[in-house]
């Protein structure tokens, strides 16, 4: 019962970061990097370059943030936001590219890369569709089956890591409003985004807290929580980030790096 209950009290804050492009800047990076547990880290597709992973990476180390891949469609013209069909061969290939790229600056550091996150319109069609979320959790766990799989809770690649019995932490987004079938609203609508440092911390408390989505519309689904994105390309993620991380230590939880969470060390 204690194990459990030292379980429930935990809790990740993960950013999409090194997202250098003429869409974003990274300014805001290292004071990020003093806040959030795990960098999901921008493989150079949609974002970023050897310089914003290396600049990362050595932050990340020195701060005891774990190291994650954010891998995307080659798209750096819409910021790996617009959505393309491509064969599961290719999905496999770019996965595990964007993978090594990272490792490969990671380990000159002295590090590894211990998840995965998928960006943007990848992570929005692997939500809706099995096929394509199973061959995303495939290929990652081809990489290597150590890896944690940070998915959104809830979706179909949450269910897809479920059935190869992959390492999953299941996440929700801070500064996103949910449609009432658990997805994410779109960017094209105009209350997509929580802007407001106050309500995104009012929102991510009571869903960490009831272990469900709060949809736009009031509407509540059960689910497995572990850890609460805040997308570093908003420009109010810094007071976001400070809010909320503040907000869930004054509430009592342990923030950990995704790979010192106690559910990963069974």
């Amino acid at each position: 019962m204690l194990y459990l209950t030292i379980m429930s009290m935990e809790i990740n804050i993960n950013c999409d970061l090194g997202e250098k492009s003429k869409h974003h800047s990274n300014k805001h990076d290292p004071d990020l990097l003093k806040i959030v547990n795990s960098a999901n880290v921008a493989c150079g597709y949609h974002a970023g370059d050897g310089e914003t992973m290396n600049q990362v990476v050595e932050i990340s180390k020195k701060n005891g943030v774990s190291i994650g891949a954010h891998p995307s469609f080659n798209d750096p013209e819409n910021f790996g936001r617009e959505r393309m069909n491509l064969s599961s061969s290719e999905i496999r290939k770019l996965i595990i590219n964007q993978y090594e790229i990272l490792q490969n600056i990671a380990v000159k550091h002295g590090e590894k890369v211990t998840h995965i996150k998928p960006h943007g319109a990848l992570n929005n069609m692997a939500c809706e569709d099995i096929e394509l979320s199973t061959t995303l959790a495939k290929s990652i766990k081809e990489i290597s089956k150590d890896l944690i799989y940070l998915v959104p809770t809830g979706s179909k690649m949450e269910k897809a890591a479920r059935k190869l019995n992959m390492k999953i932490a299941c996440e929700i987004f801070a500064d996103r409003n949910y449609e009432d079938d658990g997805n994410l609203v779109s960017r094209k609508k105009p209350n997509a985004l929580i802007t407001d440092p106050e309500q995104a911390k009012k929102h991510v408390l009571t869903m960490v807290k009831n272990q469900t989505l709060n949809c736009h519309s009031g509407k509540q689904i059960p689910c497995e929580i572990d850890s609460i994105c805040i997308h570093g390309d908003n420009e109010s993620s810094l007071a976001t980030a400070k809010s909320i991380r503040n907000n869930l230590l004054d509430n009592k939880f342990k923030l950990k790096s995704l790979n010192n969470m106690e559910k990963f060390k069974k």
